[in-house]
């Protein structure tokens, strides 16, 4: 698992944010007009998305409990869906097939979990479980962690052919002047400010999300008719992340639910560029 440039984005958000006092709100809140929402009203409007993007501070309890609960809800819907998970790469679908199907016991999947992700098992336990349970498909969509390094340190056009096959066919690392604003707010406050180095950090974030989104259209366009739920750190599932490369890459409809780490948070700050829908703890 790579933090360093989500870790960055996370304070960023963060810090940008103005508190109001959590108690006076419900802990929904659709970004489009500010307003408190039940949970049922949001899982009506995004279901009629093709794909959610959920993003998650990974080490909050509450946000898996959350993600699984909107799993939950799609499945007791009898939508097909499939779940895209930052927490795996793409190299290891064959064992998250075999995870699904039933065919590899827990005692196999946690260490090979453990291979793909560091942060600890029992966040996710409950997720994999009714994964398992209700066979629903899952898609690891990650990178290995020394291509972004690579890209990190080298940059984007330094990758050799070998390091090239290792992420999808015709990734590219274009960046717009909203994203590298964002990214570039998130590379001061991790402490760095050398411009001879900005552009390789802001291209391991781009190579990261543009793969991460290049992974779910091929797995989405091999299963037809299915939407998907995508389980990513906030620095990726905001709209400009991976949602942003999926509209680039595709016709599928994305909607993105935002989870936050604080429990009082300026609303205001947030648009509709952003996110759809917001989760106060």
């Amino acid at each position: 698992m790579k933090t360093t440039v989500y870790g960055a984005i996370i304070v960023v958000l963060s810090l940008s944010f103005v508190f109001l006092a959590a108690a006076e709100r419900s802990n929904l809140v659709r970004v489009s007009d500010g307003k408190d929402i039940s949970f049922g009203a949001m899982m009506q409007d995004v279901m009629r998305s093709d794909v959610i993007v959920i993003g998650e501070v990974h080490g909050i309890p509450q946000h898996h409990a959350k993600e699984l609960e909107i799993i939950r809800a799609l499945h007791e819907s009898g939508t097909p869906f499939i779940i895209g998970m930052e927490m795996f790469r793409s190299e290891s679908q064959k064992d998250l097939d075999s995870w699904t199907n039933g065919d590899m016991p827990l005692r196999q999947f946690v260490p090979i979990y453990y291979r793909n992700w560091n942060i600890r098992w029992t966040l996710y336990a409950d997720i994999f479980l009714y994964v398992r349970e209700h066979n629903i498909p899952i898609v690891g969509l990650n990178i290995p962690d020394e291509i972004s390094d690579a890209v990190a340190r080298r940059g984007f056009s330094a990758l050799n052919d070998s390091e090239r096959k290792r992420i999808p066919a015709g990734i590219s690392c274009t960046i717009d002047e909203s994203c590298r604003g964002f990214i570039r707010k998130a590379y001061a406050g991790h402490g760095k400010n050398e411009e001879s180095s900005f552009l390789q950090f802001c291209e391991a974030q781009m190579v990261w999300d543009k793969s991460m989104a290049a992974n779910l259209v091929t797995f989405m366009q091999a299963n037809p008719g299915k939407k998907a739920v995508v389980l990513a750190g906030v620095g990726h599932a905001w709209r400009r992340g991976i949602p942003e490369q999926l509209s680039l890459l595709s016709k599928y409809q994305t909607q993105v639910v935002l989870q936050l780490m604080s429990d009082q948070v300026e609303l205001k700050s947030i648009t509709v560029e952003d996110a759809d829908y917001i989760v106060l703890p």
